[in-house]
């Protein structure tokens, strides 16, 4: 009797297992470099900002591709494609950096995937403003990848994204 029931724990147990692993390793397949949609920036001694134009479009939860909240417990909204709109690269420590949307004013929305796992969001800049915006100290160097989302699915909105650092 004995048997069977270590049995049916160990089927327990190891379903619980793969079905953790599966998840992680959805997760981590979401982050991953992907090809950006539109242009590349990089920032280096010698380029300390820059700006990138594109689109948002599409109907996949950022959220979800992300993380729910970033590492200062703001919330990741907005919907866009799955693949990344930008791709920054930081090619040494930079200590504030200031990432902005300007749409003319949509309702756009950041969600930022660094080095390590570490997620940035952002929202409406200002009460006014609902053009999303990111300032943010402790960036270090790697690659970012970008994506510009809006707060209504399937939303098309040209845009120019303006990076600033310290």
């Amino acid at each position: 009797m004995f048997k069977h029931l270590e049995k049916s724990i160990a089927g327990v147990i190891g379903i619980s297992i793969l079905t953790t692993v599966s998840t992680m390793m959805l997760t981590m397949k979401s982050t991953t470099a992907q090809p950006a949609n539109f242009r590349s920036l990089t920032l280096n001694s010698d380029t300390t900002s820059g700006m990138m134009m594109g689109s948002t479009g599409g109907s996949t939860s950022l959220p979800a591709i992300v993380k729910n909240r970033d590492r200062s417990d703001r919330p990741c909204l907005g919907f866009g494609d799955p693949n990344p709109n930008h791709v920054l690269v930081l090619q040494q420590p930079v200590a504030k950096l200031r990432i902005r949307v300007d749409s003319g004013g949509a309702d756009t929305t950041l969600a930022i995937a660094g080095p390590n796992g570490v997620i940035r969001c952002g929202d409406d800049s200002s009460s006014g403003n609902k053009d999303a915006s990111i300032e943010d100290t402790d960036w270090s160097p790697g690659t970012y990848q970008i994506w510009v989302g809006t707060v209504q699915p399937n939303t098309s909105r040209d845009y120019r994204l303006i990076v600033r650092g310290n």
